[in-house]
């Protein structure tokens, strides 16, 4: 008897069908929205018009600042399109030395080093430093990219164990490290990672509380400032600089250039020079994967440049944050406290998350909705972002706009 077995091809397709049925069913399908203008704090969607953006990570308003454009296109002169090569090869340039060299000015360490996103150098950190026997802890509400890091350093290299402490739970956090360091023994390193600002959350990792527990068990801080660096700080330096740290206390950052510092592509590392030479020698990323493209470069040395000459971005971002949340408030919707310019606005439910962000969008106010698996189920939320470049116009209009959404819903 012959059985004919169906295709890989039929399989995926039918399984690929019956999921995106499913989330079309749930009111869960999302539908990417096309930008046909440069970020700002306002832009045009095409289909929509003209609106007002509180979705991007445009936290200073330098996506589109004049002298962080130029600076792209003089690099893109200067240098050309790509690196065509790794870093080790042929495809370090001037450009990646001087930004990195104002990436660790910038946040007072030793040395930086780039990669093509935050999660290439998250993802090239924990595979790098890890050795048998180390034990990562992380905070169960850290980036994607951080417990995709943990995993995969885990797979690959047997006898890393790693650990999850409830959210900046510091009771829970000091009995993890106690074990961590029984597992550890003597010889393992102990690598506990946050979030500087959790980002569905808005709330702050407790890193002075961490750093104590760090000294306490002898274990090294990492610190994704994604969030944070250049928004957090009377100067913009990070979550440290908000908690009044010194630079050093914080082993290792990690970070990206495609939020706060011109919202363009990349990511980095900073820290010792010995942690950032182990990365050169021998992460995979930078081994086996082509070097951040100059032009971005060029373009995030130049929003650095600007953070550190015009701290009064931060002022003015903090200010119109204080604003949204009184706005928020007021218009009867919840909204988590923090200091961060993330505003999340709980409303539990995923399927009436993204209809209320859609209604809000035709309302002429752009944020998106956000649910399970991007957070747990029954926290659904909208999640507002602020930026410098908000005017009392643009906070305005969303307050009314919520207003109008909180009477319909």
């Amino acid at each position: 008897m012959t059985t004919t077995n169906a295709s890989g091809a039929d399989l995926f397709g039918q399984r690929t069908r019956t999921l995106l049925d499913e989330l079309e069913a749930s009111g869960q399908y999302k539908h990417l929205q096309m930008i046909e203008s440069p970020m700002g704090p306002s832009i045009d969607i095409r289909g929509v018009g003209t609106v007002d953006c509180f979705c991007s990570n445009n936290y200073l308003g330098l996506a589109n600042h004049p002298e962080v454009v130029e600076a792209g296109i003089e690099g893109l002169r200067k240098w050309g399109g790509g690196t065509a090569s790794v870093r080790f090869i042929c495809g370090t340039f001037t450009a990646h030395e001087q930004l990195e060299q104002q990436i660790s000015s910038f946040l007072g360490t030793e040395a930086a080093y780039t990669f093509v996103s935050c999660w290439t150098a998250t993802e090239a950190l924990f595979p790098t430093v890890c050795d048998p026997g180390d034990v990562i802890v992380s905070d169960e509400l850290n980036h994607a990219c951080i417990i995709d890091a943990m995993r995969l350093t885990t797979a690959i290299k047997k006898g890393v164990n790693k650990a999850v402490y409830r959210h900046s739970d510091m009771d829970h956090c000091r009995e993890v490290l106690a074990q961590a360091r029984q597992t550890a023994g003597t010889n393992g390193v102990i690598w506990l990672v946050t979030d500087g600002v959790f980002s569905m959350e808005g709330d702050l990792g407790n890193l002075p509380g961490l750093r104590k527990l760090c000294d306490e068990f002898g274990a090294m801080l990492v610190v994704d400032d994604s969030h944070g660096t250049g928004v957090m700080g009377e100067t913009g330096r990070g979550t440290h600089e908000y908690w009044g740290m010194d630079p050093s206390q914080i082993d290792i950052f990690t970070g990206t250039l495609g939020k706060a510092l011109g919202g363009g592509a990349g990511g980095y590392l900073a820290g010792t020079r010995s942690a950032m030479e182990m990365i050169v020698q021998r992460a995979r990323p930078t081994l086996f994967s082509n070097a951040l493209p100059c032009t971005v470069a060029a373009s995030a040395a130049k929003a650095i440049e600007i953070v550190a000459r015009e701290p009064e971005r931060v002022a003015k971002l903090r200010s119109n944050t204080e604003k949204a949340r009184e706005g928020i408030r007021k218009s009867g919707f919840e909204v988590l406290e923090s200091p961060t310019a993330i505003c999340p606005i709980i409303v539990h439910d995923t399927a009436k998350a993204i209809a209320m962000s859609k209604r809000l969008l035709e309302l002429g106010s752009f944020a998106i909705g956000f649910g399970f698996p991007v957070v747990p189920e029954g926290e659904a939320r909208i999640r507002v972002q602020i930026s410098a470049a908000h005017e009392d116009a643009h906070l305005d209009r969303l307050c009314r706009n919520l207003v109008t959404l909180k009477s319909e819903y």
